[in-house]
């Protein structure tokens, strides 16, 4: 009787061996992971620098004119290469610049290739059946008037203040005013006093391209 249980048991458990085995799925069989199923033979460095590639994407930069920057426009492909001289223009307050023919074009806030191809299909082929357009980014200047031993534009080399572009200048006259006026690119109005921004730097306003520091005559 004992023999006989005990080979009842053996049966039922290859039977449910046999049942299990069958009902594995075919992808569990080949090898290839379930959607639920963690893989774990990734690379551990391909999971390190995952979020590192996506964020170096997501902070891509790309640089867009502003006002006050010179724009370089390029024409060529013309019958009469004369026709079209190079243009160099300072972006104007509004965000314009003006070309010929089409008059104003909006340059702030784009690219260079996006203000390329703007002005291309604005004198093609309203204008011209062919023409070849070449935009580029000028220098970067701002400017000191007034009392100043040298006045006039200055190439922005980097971060620069108030007192800075005074030394850029050749520093001041001596009949220049301390009490400078820092005029914005978009005609903001900034007064530094030179004097005390040498003693305290967190009053040495910053200058950008296209400002203007303007030194007055000083009233005796």
């Amino acid at each position: 009787m004992k023999l006989f249980v005990h080979g009842l048991i053996a049966s039922g458990l290859l039977a449910a061996g046999l049942f299990f085995t069958g009902c594995a799925t075919p992808s569990s069989l080949s090898g290839i992971p379930d959607a639920g199923t963690v893989q774990t033979n990734v690379p551990a460095t391909s999971l390190a620098n995952a979020p590192a590639a996506e964020e170096s994407q997501g902070n891509t930069e790309v640089a867009r004119f502003h006002v006050g920057e010179s724009v370089n426009i390029i024409f060529s492909g013309t019958p009469d290469p004369t026709e079209f001289p190079p243009h160099e223009e300072t972006i104007k307050e509004d965000g314009n610049i003006t070309l010929p023919l089409i008059g104003s074009v909006q340059a702030l806030g784009k690219t260079a290739g996006e203000l390329q191809k703007e002005i291309r299909d604005l004198y093609v082929p309203k204008y011209y059946v062919r023409l070849n357009v070449v935009v580029k980014p000028g220098d970067l200047i701002y400017y000191v008037r007034g009392e100043v031993k040298t006045p006039g534009r200055q190439l922005y080399v980097g971060e620069t203040t108030v007192t800075k572009a005074i030394t850029s200048a050749g520093d001041f006259t001596d009949f220049a005013s301390h009490k400078v006026t820092l005029i914005r690119a978009n005609g903001q109005r900034v007064k530094v006093n030179v004097d005390k921004a040498l003693e305290d730097p967190t009053l040495d306003a910053k200058v950008y391209p296209g400002d203007q520091v303007y030194a007055p005559r000083r009233i005796f």
